[in-house]
């Protein structure tokens, strides 16, 4: 049975009298909510030994994230991630930056919250896809405006799109992706929610997708390898109706919004900043002001977002080979990118400020990116505090950290907590 009982702060709080990083070790220290106890040991990477806490920090058996979230994305953690850190080292109006955005948990899970947020990504896909979540419109909009929008393409359609669409619904697609590229900046919220929809519809393995079965929804396999899919599986694209999935899709991500979550929306969301660039040269964003960044950042060459995200860029008129992606194949390259924004990160933060920083192993394990990432943080002035592993199967932690006293762990989350003092 889990104890509800032993944890050391059962509120806790930040206020202006208490050392907010000796409580939240302590609490880490004494967390056993979900029946489990942390274990500590240390790790030598930096100028002095970092403590490394072990344990189920967020879980499956925790309350579900909430449904907003629900959009695919390659490479992306789970809300309960950001929450675990927003919760604990901010308070309500704090401002709370990611500037590896992706599909933006972080700065919608600090909405959720209470908190102002802003995020960065060198992708405009990121922003088509987290900006209208941040303040979504009412379902009765949104149903009004998709039906009204003629999609009645009389004109060619790409005809190599046809091994992942059957015709009817090519030509939809092709009428909404013209009504968007008409409209340009004139778009509104509830067009940028009908083009969120529709981005995240376009390929998957169910008929709630526009295509026809082929691989996971946070990515596009080529046109060649569709036809192979196609074939082994003996399959055509069936007709599906634009309107109607988005209409259904959208209702889903809306099915758990409350009066309270509206309140946050109207307070924070709609002050949210989203910036298009570089993460290491972030601009619109006062020196000084950010309370916590919560973020991971790509790791080297595994995840190419680029050719995963082509068929989306299409949809959107984005010429996909002019965005400048960080795609490093040595590590030292990658090292370097990250001591760029991690000197941005500390121009941002407040005194006292922290930085969870999600690293990932990579290489099948022969290189861990804490040994890059932690002299990485020093050397843009970052003070590292503590590690902290997330891991849902305890007995199987990790000698990911250099750890001997646990077993070989396999599949954890891994945040190194840093701190601008």
């Amino acid at each position: 049975m889990i104890s509800r009982n032993c944890k050391l702060f059962d509120d806790f709080e930040i206020s202006a009298t208490r050392n907010v990083t000796d409580d939240f070790i302590h609490y880490i220290e004494a967390f056993c909510d979900f029946g489990t106890s942390t274990k500590k040991s240390y790790i030598h990477v930096g100028k002095e030994p970092i403590p490394v806490f072990t344990n189920e920090f967020w879980t499956s058996k925790q309350r579900a994230a909430h449904s907003l979230h629900e959009i695919s994305y390659r490479a992306c953690f789970k809300p309960q991630l950001p929450h675990f850190f927003i919760d604990k080292l901010t308070i309500e109006g704090d401002v709370v930056f990611d500037p590896f955005m992706g599909r933006g948990t972080t700065l919608l899970e600090g909405v959720l919250c209470g908190r102002n947020v802003v995020g960065c990504d060198v992708n405009p896909l990121s922003k088509i896809i987290t900006e209208p979540r941040l303040n979504p419109p009412y379902i009765k909009l949104i149903e009004e405006r998709i039906n009204n929008i003629s999609l009645d393409w009389k004109e060619e359609i790409p005809d190599e799109l046809l091994v992942f669409y059957h015709e009817n619904t090519l030509r939809e697609l092709c009428a909404l992706r013209d009504y968007f590229k008409i409209k340009g900046p004139k778009t509104d919220i509830v067009d940028k929610w009908i083009r969120m929809i529709a981005t995240n519809r376009l390929t998957g393995h169910s008929p709630g997708f526009f295509s026809v079965y082929t691989l996971p929804p946070n990515q596009a396999v080529t046109v060649k390898r569709q036809e192979m899919i196609n074939l082994k599986r003996n399959q055509i694209p069936e007709y599906r109706d634009v309107k109607k999935i988005i209409i259904k899709k959208s209702k889903s991500l809306l099915s758990d919004v409350n009066k309270k979550d509206i309140e946050m929306f109207n307070k924070y969301g709609v002050k949210a900043k989203i910036i298009i660039g570089s993460s290491d040269n972030v601009e619109g964003i006062r020196a000084n002001s950010v309370s916590l960044v919560v973020t991971s950042p790509p790791f080297l060459n595994i995840v190419d977002y680029s050719t995963d995200n082509w068929l989306r860029c299409w949809f959107n008129s984005i010429d996909n080979d002019s965005i400048p992606i960080w795609m490093f194949k040595k590590i030292e390259e990658w090292k370097d990118a990250m001591t760029r924004a991690f000197i941005k990160m500390h121009d941002l933060l407040k005194t006292n400020g922290f930085v969870a920083f999600e690293v990932g192993e990579v290489r099948n394990g022969k290189v861990k990116l804490e040994d890059y990432v932690i002299p990485a943080a020093e050397a843009a002035g970052l003070v590292p505090i503590l590690v902290l592993i997330n891991d849902q199967e305890f007995t199987k932690t990790s000698n990911c950290w250099g750890v001997d006293n646990l077993q070989k762990g396999t599949n954890t989350n891994r945040i190194i907590l840093l701190q601008k003092k």
